[in-house]
């Protein structure tokens, strides 16, 4: 079976590495393909950019001091392929300083330069942070943690959630979590409400059953993938894996919260298309951008059968 190519592409005068029903991954620049998408054109961008990490990976990353800088680039394109009451979500890891136990403050530079007015570009809003807690994940920094056992193991990432208006299109209802065993207690038996101790006043409707919780704005999920047909496919074609996945599940959170079926999921930094995988299990179209083609090779298999034909793909834009 060979990759499905587009009839229609989406970005005039590129041609998808491949397509699904809802998607389709390019393989290029991501600056590129970016000033190749139409305005407002963009319901959710969701991404996990290279991190400011000290010590470099294969897939590549920039050093914190630079980074900034090095962001902007993207993040005016992201403002203009954004609709209004579009949101722009960014996954974006810690990382420690040079030689010392103390950590860097590059992602909320970022965060205050995103947001923070400025004569010369547009700013975004921060409609909420988000943290993602890993709990698989492995003691780090080790030489802090491990053998000079003087700082705590690092598993928790920021997650920013950002918009072009204070009011951007979201819906907590469609990411209700089950009740826990209190509160179908005293949806059971009821409750006294009224003020307490605290200052808060409960009231009534407190008490009605919504289907669920509210959750959080710490998403415990653990990052454990060792079998999937990613993976699989990955092996069976002598593929290295993306060393920097984040879990479908994750992604999926962000894509009910803040689109509908039908919208457009745009992910700049797809490495292994978790962000298509997840849009398109939930009916939502998708755009992947991603830079190293063997990266892409392998994300294929997040939809396609072992025996797909790699020989078909599209040569890198850009």
């Amino acid at each position: 079976m060979k990759v499905k190519r587009s009839r229609s592409e989406s970005i005039p005068g590129c041609i998808p590495m491949y397509r699904t029903n809802l998607g389709e991954a390019y393989c290029g620049s991501a600056e590129v393909l970016l000033a190749a998408l139409p305005d407002s054109s963009i319901d959710l961008i969701l991404t996990s950019p290279p991190f400011a990490l000290r010590k470099k990976k294969e897939y590549g990353n920039v050093e914190p001091e630079m980074y900034v800088d090095w962001f902007h680039q993207f993040a005016v394109h992201f403002h203009r392929v954004l609709k209004n009451d579009g949101s722009l979500v960014i996954h974006i890891g810690g990382s420690w300083e040079r030689g010392r136990p103390t950590r860097s403050l590059y992602q909320y530079r970022l965060l205050l330069d995103l947001c923070e007015p400025k004569a010369d570009r547009p700013n975004f809003y921060l409609a909420q942070e988000f943290f993602w807690f890993n709990p698989a994940k492995l003691p780090s920094p080790a030489e802090w943690v491990t053998i000079q056992r003087i700082r705590c193991k690092d598993a928790v990432d920021p997650i920013w959630w950002l918009s072009k208006t204070p009011s951007p299109k979201a819906d907590n209802r469609r990411v209700l979590v089950p009740y826990g065993q209190a509160m179908r207690k005293l949806l059971r038996n009821g409750y006294n409400s009224g003020p307490r101790p605290s200052g808060w006043v409960i009231s009534k409707v407190y008490g009605r059953d919504n289907g669920g919780a509210i959750p959080p704005n710490l998403l415990s999920i653990s990052n454990t993938d060792s079998n999937s047909a990613y993976l699989k496919g990955c092996r069976a074609n002598g593929l290295r894996p993306h060393p920097a996945r984040y879990p479908t599940s994750l992604a999926k959170f962000f894509i009910d919260l803040l689109t509908k079926p039908g919208d457009l999921v745009l992910d700049p930094f797809g490495g292994s298309n978790a962000t298509g995988e997840a849009a398109e299990e939930a009916g939502r179209r998708w755009l992947c951008f991603e830079m190293r083609k063997d990266y892409l090779e392998g994300s294929k298999y997040r939809f396609f059968p072992l025996e797909v034909e790699t020989d078909t793909l599209a040569e890198p834009v850009g």
